[in-house]
This record gives C-alpha cells, sequence and structure tokens, in this order.
C-alpha cells in the first residue's frame, strides 16, 4: 500500500520541475554528508529522475489493487490447482477425473478469489472513508484539537515543534483540497490509496484462471505419469518465472524466483502424500 504519492510527472500536462538548488555547495554536507556536490552532473540529475519516476509508476500500480490481486490470483492458480492435481493422481484417479476436478478448481477458484478481493477492498475503501467523516466531525467540534493532533503527528514523524506546527496550519488552511494529505498524516491512508474494489477482482479472476490452468494443461495433451511430470514442470517453470518478476522490480531476482519455487514444491509435495495415502486407505 502507498502513502500520500504524488501524481505520476508523465501522467499530468504541467511541465516536470527541475532539480530543487538545494543549500548550497557548502550546506549539503548536513542533509547528504555522503554525497560531494563537486560530482552533480545534469546526467545524475536525469538518472535519478528517471528513478524516482520508475518507483512512482510501480507505486501508483500496487495503490491501484492491480499488482497485489494479480500475484494472489496467479500464485494460488498455480498451488491450488497443482496440489488438487497432485492430490487426486496421488490416490490413483483416471486422467478425466483429474480434467474434471481441475476444471471445477479453476472456475470455484477464480469466482472465489474475485469475490474475495471486491469484498476486501471495498471494505478498505469504507473504513477509510469513515476516517475521512470523523475527521470532518472533529474539525467541525473543535478546530484546535485537530490542529494539535496534526502537528504532533508531525513531530512524531521527525519535524521540529514549529516546522510540524506551521505545516499543520498549512494543510488547514487549504481546506478541503488537503483533505487527503489531512487524513494521511493523522491515520496513514486515504480512500485514494487503498486501490479500486473492481480492478482487484477483475486481476485476481483473470490471474487466477492462468496460473490454474498451467497445470492443468498436460492433462488435455497426455495421461497417467507424463501429464503428472508435465504439471510438475510447467507450474515450476511459472513459479520461477513469477517470482523472478517480482523479485527483478525489488532487485531480488534469483531469491525470490527460488522462495516461489520452494513454497510451490512444499505445498505439492505434501498435497501428493496425502492424495497417496487417502488413495492407498480406499483401497
Amino acid at each position: 500500500m502507498t502513502h500520500g504519492l504524488p501524481q505520476d510527472p508523465e501522467d499530468s500536462d504541467e511541465p516536470r520541475p527541475s532539480p530543487e538548488p538545494g543549500p548550497g555547495a557548502h550546506g549539503w554536507h548536513h542533509l547528504a554528508p555522503d554525497w560531494d556536490p563537486a560530482t552533480r552532473t545534469a546526467d545524475a540529475d536525469a538518472h535519478a529522475a528517471a528513478t524516482l519516476d520508475e518507483a512512482n509508476r510501480t507505486a501508483q500500480r500496487v495503490s491501484h489493487g492491480g499488482i497485489r490481486a494479480a500475484v494472489l490470483g496467479v500464485n494460488d492458480g498455480l498451488v491450488t490447482n497443482l496440489c488438487l492435481i497432485l492430490g487426486i493422481a496421488g490416490a490413483s484417479a483416471d486422467s478425466a477425473t483429474v480434467r474434471l476436478a481441475g476444471l471445477a478448481s479453476l472456475l470455484a477458484g477464480a469466482l472465489s478469489m474475485a469475490a474475495g478481493e471486491w469484498v476486501s477492498v471495498r471494505s478498505q475503501v469504507e473504513v477509510a472513508e469513515s476516517m475521512e467523516r470523523a475527521l470532518h466531525r472533529a474539525w467541525l467540534l473543535s478546530p484546535p484539537t485537530v490542529l494539535g493532533r496534526l502537528s504532533a503527528r508531525m513531530q512524531g514523524g521527525g519535524l521540529d515543534r514549529p516546522t510540524a506546527q506551521r505545516a499543520s496550519r498549512s494543510l488547514l488552511a487549504a481546506g478541503m483540497r488537503t483533505r487527503n494529505s489531512q487524513v494521511w498524516v493523522l491515520y496513514g491512508v486515504t480512500p485514494g490509496d487503498v486501490g479500486s474494489p473492481l480492478v482487484a477482482a477483475v486481476y485476481s479472476l483473470l490471474l487466477f484462471v492462468v496460473g490454474a490452468f498451467v497445470p492443468l494443461l498436460p492433462w488435455f495433451l497426455t495421461s497417467g505419469g507424463a501429464a503428472l511430470t508435465g504439471s510438475m514442470v510447467l507450474t515450476g517453470l511459472a513459479s520461477l518465472g513469477v517470482g523472478g518478476v517480482l523479485g527483478w522490480q525489488a532487485g531480488r531476482a534469483v531469491w525470490t524466483a527460488v522462495r516461489q519455487l520452494l513454497i510451490v514444491t512444499a505445498a505439492s509435495a505434501v498435497t501428493y502424500l496425502i492424495g497417496e495415502l487417502a488413495g492407498t486407505t480406499v483401497a
């Protein structure tokens, strides 16, 4: 979840601001003691701006709920259907039964994920909106109390008392235009930060379908041990791919990919073992 992120400069018609000049060559040692102002170049400024822009675009995607829902959807689809397939195959079920169970799991899981995401995100939006209304009621009752609370929160964030008081007055003086900022300072979340329930539901549904179909695909092409091996190989590769993409954005591609594969492998092994035990017991 993001907090108080500015609008992406590329989404705005306003000209992009140039880097701030700062406190002068002799004052930067207080703000950035590890940086030498003499090394500043136009390329370095441009690279820093591009880095911040890219991070902001990622933050915007996260705040809209799409990335989280997509990750949950594809990962749950992979794990759920592979575990189901291995469990049924471990119980010595025929290929037709595996295909039918896999398709049923795909449909039920996708709808369940979508409904769960919508309800979850919508509930978060409603809670955030209730915080906004609470701030408005408190303002009508006692503006000095709101001012004091804003100032205290800013001081808790590291500002000195005079700076926090000036910033709090500026926020309140701007009125409704800064209501979201006021809510964010007090509670750390605004309705806009939570994301869109519809986006989360759609991403979750579509990516669950994609993830769940991966381990099921071999059972439409072959059967028995070959299909079982195909399910595990395809799911393993897909897990590495998902983990690699996520890790690449966080700068930890290899570790995240391996972690994703280990999680899927552990869950699958347990399910297959239970299926074998169940099948033996029934027999």
